[in-house]
């Protein structure tokens, strides 16, 4: 009988392994490696970002209050929690596929797919409130709220940089866990091998740490000044 059980299941890992590793933990060891070098690679191209906005704060302080001051708060803080929340569900998923409960890792995917384009809509909204009120930076650039306009456009253009990336890895998220719930649909994943899945949710908590930073750096600061 333990014979015949052991059978088994190196029949159902041999589904699940590539030819080139030796075994499931080698290939799993071997993902998770490079999604953390991916990711590294996400950290320096966001702290060149924020190292440019720091030090535009630290030169135009007052033209990035009152630019600040602008902002949509709500739009940010809206979006703010629906990353938290799709943070959570990322993590469900993750911990029902370690258990091998199919129809939970498609619920908590989809949920994560729906909060994910949540903050695709709201940021869209945002985006097009920006743009009737003239603060897209270029030609048509207005800002007469701020003693300091030309400075101010220097926060907007830092803002829709970092936010239109922000929100492109996001989209580039919902489109691959979406594709994650069809195959756990189609029973692609369990418990001996659910890779795919946990390194997604490593690259969907990154984004959602990023927003972490990027809301108090261009949604608080007129807050903290006035």
């Amino acid at each position: 009988m333990h014979d015949s059980e052991s059978m088994t299941e190196t029949a159902q890992a041999s589904r699940y392994l590539n030819f080139q590793f030796g075994d499931l933990e080698q290939q799993r060891e071997s993902a998770t490696l490079g999604m953390w070098i991916f990711l590294a690679t996400e950290i320096l191209f966001f702290g060149a970002l924020f190292t440019a906005y720091f030090i535009f704060r630290a030169i135009y302080p007052q033209a990035f209050a009152e630019a600040s001051a602008g902002m949509l708060f709500w739009r940010g803080t809206t979006n703010t929690v629906i990353l938290i929340c799709s943070s959570l569900t990322m993590a469900l998923a993750v911990l029902m596929a370690q258990l091998g409960r199919r129809k939970l890792i498609v619920l908590f995917l989809l949920l994560t797919v729906t909060l994910g384009v949540g903050f695709l809509v709201n940021k869209g909204f945002e985006y097009h409130q920006e743009w009737v009120e003239h603060h897209v930076p270029g030609p048509g650039f207005d800002y007469p709220q701020s003693r300091d306009p030309r400075h101010a456009e220097i926060f907007y253009s830092l803002y829709f940089i970092m936010t239109g990336i922000h929100t492109l890895h996001v989209l580039i998220g919902v489109c691959v866990i979406a594709a994650l719930a069809y195959f756990a649909h189609r029973r692609r994943y369990a418990p001996q091998y659910y890779t795919p899945i946990e390194n997604t949710g490593l690259y969907w908590h990154f984004v959602d740490i990023v927003w972490v930073f990027l809301y108090p750096m261009l949604y608080l600061v007129a807050r903290k000044h006035f």
